[in-house]
């Protein structure tokens, strides 16, 4: 086997040579078979007498041949085994077997493709629109090396492609910067679909069913099948068409090759190429994944990541300035490399002309200059179609447990079926064929037809019903795993807490606990001037400041504006305060959680230059000249309380020269500050985390927070939302290795500490720096004693993006299933990882907010139409929708409005069939109908679109609320509860049908071909509107059973049959009495069907027991609606109950007739329709006792 160096996308790769056609697997053992049959058929046995067994045994070859030639089609394993032969030498190879990571689609044979090139023979093949060349050295197919690893001095000094052969073998290496896919067919995609094994068994129990005569209902049930797979199929083709519209499209770009500039398209750039990048007005977005290498520009990156706020990037000239030393190092792309990397997918807001200089490259178009990285599907937007195109699997339930479920039911079903074959051996004349043909059918009947249609109904409806509220999810298998979530983690800032921060003041004086923050009024002109200094905000065309809300707010607070890299006082003339201006940024990260900035102000006609520095109190400590007393006790009082603290410093640097700016290094900036305060803001948390919160805790779920904030304040932000509870919380403390309580006065030894007590007494808290120490003690087992421990661990702060992924794997470890919700930048790790990642997507699309608008009007409106005194509410007191989707309803004059006696009047906008302003009443009402319209044809639109979807998450959400988690962890539930009863219900119909095919049979029951054809008409409604159960609008505390295996639905099914088999005895029974030649001695199997008594019996007992099961297993409250608030499924109860009804009493004599149902004596009328309720009463009874006793989840903890 051939490996692959340690990409996230393959796991391995195997190397093969096609065999010739008649040596495949499907072929030439077959041809033995075939003959040695017609050899024993014709020698052993008598062909004329033994004509049946001799087509039997034929059919069941040619099924067998069948069987596995399509099984080369579902499974690219067997197909590589059964026509190839594995080979070595890659220079021999035809094809090679590649199979990916688990999650990321399936595994697939695929052509090897040669190319000679300068007597080398280069080996390579395309897996998921992605190239993997053969390396020899290393004997596996390696991916293509993009130039992402060089210096940062050889991508400046770059001067693209000298000549055509750079070019050209440039070309062949990487390929064109595309990311369109071939759309298949109509005829392809059905033929695939109908090649499925489900669809093949499909189609297999109809061929059964056309065999024992049953043709209408063959046929009908062929034709729903077709049906099914063609809306399947045009759905398919309508979101491959919409990924196919994700991807850029091509547009004219300035590239420089061959020492000048000159136009391309898009789609023709090269890695390597240095291209001209500018806003248009086109708004066109970047084409693939390129190194900023010249003049700054600002980016909006939420088509692709969800992060609504423009992002600032620097060129890389700016660390080699003129005459710089500055020390030449390789790119970061997980590090400060992001701030210089303009991602494919995204758009230019604005951007700065590169600066002259005779030796650096200038665009004609003034645009600029880049050099570019990935290209195609290698880019970043690249990875998000490709995640969305292959790496969704195939939507059902857990296929292991679904194997072991129909295993389960194979039992019943061998049994009947071996009852049937001795039994009806006993008698000489009894046609084997027709015996044959009915033990096929019982063992078919265990594994039923609509499975994989319902299974896959369920989880589509969840996509749609999230889809609706705003969450877009790109792996639909994932959405049972919502309804078995633990742990739900979340990050703090952004998502727990709102954007919209206070600025308290700042903390000059440090008197530790009695500190307080001081107002602008008492800030010196030095600390203003840092604050307005500090920060990475920039200002658009437009003038519209964007950037960090913290340092827009900051700058608010101090009353100063900013335009273009220039900080002005709002009110000239302030004393003490001069403009500033910005020379030089040194960016935050979150891996030094500082930054730093050197700018200047005029001082006559010299300038006056500083440093300003702002970050972590703990971090910035080191960096101060003079630490002022009670510096810690200082800044923990006020994050004790939940507020976000940043150390503010500056430095006089003097009067220096530009180069003397451009050579400042990092290190010489950020030491010996002078300190000025701490900046104490107030996280607000959002308006419905608290509700949102105490509904997830309180429906059976562990709340965790992983923040990178400081523990104090996370742990208070903790303690708000109800997430500990307890008196105490213990911080782990990296320095001394104990828990510690946030005063100091209870202390615990972390290797000494027993772990019940701390979690059964304690909450607890982990820092990052915390994790990092007890990682350095591998050889004391430390690690092994935390990750037992984690799961319980309510604060984890100070975290690393790597240490956020570290904590979900590590709980994932322990057998909990995780869900992470956070923001689509720092958290994308620990996103992908859990089972469940939902990325808040901070933008909200316009037709989300329309929409919520124009409902809650029409919502309004409607009750008012039904109530006069509710629309006198509406219209007269309540303004809140006084505005609908921009437009402002017309003015109501006061005295229309009040009246004497202090009664309010309905104001003229009656709703639909009310009096009153007729014609601004219609004006209005046309006005709603034409946007809810637009509104729609918008909605239909939204499949899965750049800025749904998310590289962060498997589910993006367009709100910034938690509120979609509970959203779906709903969904996640209630597919879940609808997989779970339809496991039963579809058991339940197996083994009902094993016996009537068998016991049944043997005594020439059977139904008839109309009978048949009416019983999977009312099996597929209810299966069909089962399946659309909406969960209720609140979670609850129970949980429901995390796997179909288990004691309750093994017990209930097994229970409600034996019930079900009880009244079937008992009335075929009652029927015999009446009509005892129903049931000759000698029973021909041959003959044309013919309506009695005990057929017409057994028969309605089938429709019966058939609404039993949906009734009784329909589970309802508390997860999902209840039969009767599900309308449709309950009328199709309904309908059916009443049909069986008029069956047994023959009210409806002309539908009698139709189904070939016989008169039935009124004493055996009354004994159906008695066994009918106690069937029901009894089967409830024992599915609620089963459900008490162990039908409720359990959460681990």
């Amino acid at each position: 086997m051939s490996s692959v160096d340690p990409e996230e996308l393959v796991e391995s790769v195997s190397l093969y040579t096609p065999r010739p056609v008649f040596f495949h697997g499907y072929i030439w053992p077959f041809g033995f078979l075939y003959g040695a049959w017609a050899i024993i058929w014709t020698s052993w046995l008598d062909p004329e007498s033994s004509f049946e067994a001799g087509m039997i045994g034929l059919a069941v070859i040619l099924v067998l041949q069948t069987l596995v030639y399509l099984f080369c089609h579902w499974s690219v394993h067997i197909c590589a085994y059964l026509t190839c032969s594995r080979e070595s030498d890659p220079l021999k190879a035809k094809l090679a077997k590649v199979v990916p990571t688990p999650t990321n689609g399936s595994a697939e044979l695929v052509k090897i493709n040669r190319f000679k090139e300068n007597d080398k023979i280069v080996v390579w093949i395309v897996f998921q629109e992605l190239k993997y060349e053969w390396d020899f050295e290393t004997k596996s197919f390696q991916s293509i090396r993009f130039p992402v690893r060089h210096m940062l001095k050889t991508y400046l000094n770059h001067k693209g492609y000298a000549d055509e052969s750079e070019i050209a073998n440039s070309s062949r290496k990487y390929g064109g910067n595309r990311t369109s896919m071939r759309i298949p067919t109509f005829q392809e995609l059905f033929t695939e679909r109908a090649t499925a094994p489900f669809f093949v068994f499909q189609v297999f129990c109809v061929l059964l069913w056309c065999l024992d005569e049953y043709w209408m209902y063959s046929v009908f049930t062929l034709f729903m099948l077709i049906i099914f797979e063609c809306t399947l199929v045009q759905q398919q083709l309508r979101n491959m068409s919409e990924i196919r519209n994700m991807g850029n499209k091509p547009y004219s770009i300035q590239v420089y090759r061959s020492r000048r500039w000159r136009p391309i398209n898009s789609d023709e750039i090269l890695p390597g190429d240095i291209v001209s990048v500018s806003r248009s007005q086109a708004e066109e977005l970047i084409p693939c994944d390129m190194l900023l290498l010249r003049g700054p520009c600002i980016v909006d990156e939420s088509m692709l990541t969800g992060e609504s706020v423009p992002q600032m990037k620097e060129p890389i000239e700016s660390e080699f300035p003129d005459g710089s030393s500055n020390e030449d190092r390789p790119i970061d792309l997980e590090g400060d490399g992001k701030l210089r990397i303009l991602f494919g997918g995204t758009r230019i807001v604005q951007h700065t002309p590169p600066s002259k200089s005779a030796t650096a490259l200038r665009a004609p178009d003034n645009g600029c200059v880049c050099y570019v990285l990935r290209t195609g599907f290698s880019t970043s937007q690249g990875k998000l179609l490709r995640t969305i195109m292959y790496g969704v699997k195939r939507v059902t339930a857990n296929n292991l447990e679904t194997f072991a479920f129909i295993l389960f039911l194979l039992i019943f079903a061998v049994a009947a079926a071996g009852y049937v074959w001795v039994k009806g051996t006993e008698d000489p004349e009894r046609n084997r064929y027709k015996l044959f043909l009915e033990c096929t059918l019982i063992l078919t009947s265990v594994v039923p037809p609509e499975l994989p249609i319902e299974l896959s109904l369920a989880v589509n409806s969840s996509v749609l019903s999230l889809t609706k509220l705003g969450v877009f999810c790109t792996e639909p298998f994932r959405i049972p795993f919502a309804g078995k979530v633990e742990i739900c983690c979340f990050d703090k800032t952004g998502t727990l807490t709102s954007d919209n921060l206070v600025i308290e003041g700042v903390a000059v004086a440090t008197n530790g606990k009695n500190s307080k923050p001081e107002p602008l009024s008492s800030l010196t002109a030095e600390a203003i001037q840092t604050l307005a200094t500090c920060h990475a905000l920039v200002t658009l065309d437009d003038g519209t400041v964007v950037g960090d809300p913290l340092e827009k707010v900051t700058l608010k607070w101090i009353e100063w504006d900013l335009n273009k890299d220039v900080v002005v006082p709002k009110k000239p003339g302030t004393a003490g305060l001069k403009g500033v201006k910005i020379f030089h940024r040194f960016h935050f990260s979150s891996a030094l959680k500082r930054m730093s900035v050197v700018a200047g102000y005029a001082d006559g006609l010299q300038t006056e230059y500083f440093a300003a520095v702002k970050g972590a109190p703990e971090i910035m400590k080191s960096m101060f000249a003079e630490l002022p007393d009670q510096y810690d006790e200082t800044y923990l009082s006020f994050t004790r309380r939940g507020a976000r603290v940043l150390a503010v410093g500056n430095k006089r640097l003097g009067r220096l020269s530009s180069q003397d700016i451009r050579q400042l290094s990092r290190d010489e900036i950020e030491s010996e500050l002078k300190f000025l305060g701490f900046i104490i803001v107030s996280c607000p948390l959002k308006a419905d985390s608290k509700a949102v919160m105490h509904e997830i805790m309180h429906s059976s779920h562990r709340a965790v927070m992983i923040t990178g904030d400081n523990p104090l304040t996370a742990c208070h932000v903790a303690k708000q939302l109800k997430m500990a509870a307890r008196e105490v919380m213990l911080i782990f403390n990296p320095e001394t290795l104990n828990w510690e309580s946030v005063d100091g006065t209870v202390k615990h030894p972390f290797e000494t500490a027993d772990d019940r007590q701390l979690t059964s007494e304690y909450d607890l808290c982990v820092t990052g720096d915390g994790l990092s120490r007890i990682m350095m003690y591998q050889e004391k087992d430390l690690v092994s004693r935390l990750t037992r421990i984690l799961p319980f661990v309510v604060v984890y702060a100070r975290m690393a993006p790597k240490q956020k992924e570290w904590v979900i794997n590590a709980i994932k470890s322990r057998g909990y299933c995780t869900l992470m919700c956070g923001d689509g930048t720092n958290d994308v790790g620990a996103l992908k990882h859990a089972h469940v990642g939902v990325a808040i997507l901070s933008h909200c699309p316009e037709w989300v907010e329309k929409k919520q608008k124009l409902l809650a009007e029409l919502a309004e409106r409607n009750r008012a139409s039904r109530d006069p005194r509710e629309r006198d509410q509406i219209n007269g007191n309540d303004t809140r929708n006084s505005t609908v989707a921009g437009r402002t309803p017309p003015r109501v004059p006061v005295a229309a409005v009040n009246r004497p006696g202090g009664r309010r009047q309905a104001a003229p906008i009656p709703g639909p069939g009310g009096r009153g302003d007729g014609g601004r009443d219609n004006n209005m009402e046309r006005q709603l109908a034409r946007l809810m319209k637009e509104l729609e044809e918008e909605e239909r639109a939204q499949i899965v679109k750049l800025g749904d979807a998310s590289i962060a998450a498997p589910f993006s959400s367009k709100m910034s609320s938690i509120e979609c988690i509970c959203h779906v962890i709903k969904q996640g539930r209630c597919t879940l509860v609808t997989t779970l009863q339809m496991f039963k219900i579809l058991a339940l119909n197996a083994l009902v049908l094993a016996y009537s095919q068998s016991v049944l049979y043997l005594d020439g029951i059977k139904l008839s071909d109309s009978q048949a054809t009416f019983h999977g008409l009312l099996l597929a409604a209810c299966f069909f509107f089962i399946s659309h159960s909406k969960p209720l609008k609140t979670l609850s505390k129970k949980r429901p059973l995390p796997n179909i295996f288990n004691a309750y639905t093994l017990l209930t099914v097994l229970l409600q049959f034996f019930v079900h088999f009880g009244v079937m005895v008992y009335l075929v029974r009652q029927s015999l009495q009446f009509a005892p030649e129903d049931r000759p001695e000698k029973v021909d199997l041959d003959k044309k069907f013919e309506p009695n008594l005990l057929n017409s019996t057994v028969y309605i007992i089938s429709l019966a027991l058939q609404i039993t099961t949906f009734f009784v297993n329909y589970r309802g409250h508390p997860f999902m609606e209840s039969i009767s608030e599900n309308r449709p499924f309950f009328y199709s109860v309904l309908m059916s109950f009443t049909a069986v009804v008029c069956l047994v009493t023959r009210f409806l004599p002309d539908l009698c007739e139709q189904f070939e149902v016989v008169p039935i004596p009124y004493e055996l009328q009354k004994s159906m329709l008695l066994a009918f309720v106690a069937d029901l009463c009894l089967a409830y009874s024992l599915d609620r006792i089963c459900m008490w006793l162990f039908g409720e989840g359990r959460l681990k903890m």
